[in-house]
């Protein structure tokens, strides 16, 4: 959705000390910008997305507002390049879809046309849905002042042109996962592609985009326990070529889950 809405996805990853990350962490899921916060690694690092519109809303956070906050230990920056599964770390849907069912690749990075044009109209209905992704037809009209048809129009412009989608995001402890792990693989090039839709195709990922940096592919994993995260990587990411190392940073804690909305 970012891309076709003119927006760049960016990963950070913070090293706190370790009596500031949770601090950090809750200031940042307090910005309008970010979509999703996560704490990992003991409590000390910090995982953060934002979108953003222009350089200079990328360069206010990353190089004002972080490099001044004393407790940042370090920053690393990840442009995302290409998403091969899932709309966010958190989005669960792909976890538990049907055997055999194909994966949902989502802002895909691939070449698109221009950055779709949004109308008031427009605006109105994201900042609904991102409130309550599952606002009815008429509330929605009511919202926008518009008619439930007119309405329906926008809604059915908006995933056909890839700008909206909607998924099912719950809680994976409630079927028994218990251990979310991010995953930073440096994967040789000409095999990056074919691990990014490899992973994207595994029940286990909830995530996976190719991004900038030292590790050039970034999954989150939901897992039952830790010998089901040991199997997952023995069993599955072993067997995918050119893997020249990868890092595994459980998650402690969700400090924000929801996207903001489109502005």
């Amino acid at each position: 959705m970012a891309s076709r809405l003119g927006l760049t996805r960016w990963l950070l990853r913070l090293h706190c000390t370790p009596d500031a990350a949770g601090s950090i962490a809750e200031a940042l899921a307090r910005r309008s910008d970010t979509y999703w916060v996560t704490l990992a690694s003991g409590g000390t690092e910090v995982y953060c997305a934002f979108n953003v519109r222009t350089s200079d809303q990328r360069d206010a956070l990353l190089l004002q507002k972080l490099p001044r906050t004393p407790q940042v230990l370090s920053v690393s920056a990840h442009c995302m390049l290409r998403i091969f599964v899932g709309a966010t770390s958190t989005w669960h849907a792909t976890r538990f879809r049907p055997e055999g069912a194909a994966p949902v690749a989502v802002d895909s990075g691939a070449p698109t046309a221009e950055p779709l044009s949004l109308d008031p109209t427009d605006r109105t209905l994201f900042t609904e849905l991102a409130r309550d992704g599952r606002a009815s037809l008429p509330e929605l009209a009511a919202a926008a002042g518009r008619s439930p048809s007119t309405i329906q129009r926008h809604l059915d412009r908006l995933r056909g042109e890839g700008a909206l989608s909607f998924a099912v995001d719950f809680d994976p402890q409630l079927l028994g996962h218990h251990m979310t792990t991010r995953l930073w693989l440096n994967v040789t090039p000409a095999h990056l592609r074919i691990v990014g839709e490899a992973l994207g195709t595994h029940p286990q990922i909830a995530f996976a985009a190719a991004v900038t940096g030292d590790s050039n592919l970034v999954a989150s994993g939901i897992f039952r326990d830790p010998a089901d995260l040991y199997d997952y990587i023995d069993q599955r990411i072993s067997r995918l070529p050119g893997i020249q190392n990868i890092q595994t940073a459980p998650t402690l804690r969700e400090v924000k889950r929801v996207a903001p909305a489109v502005r």
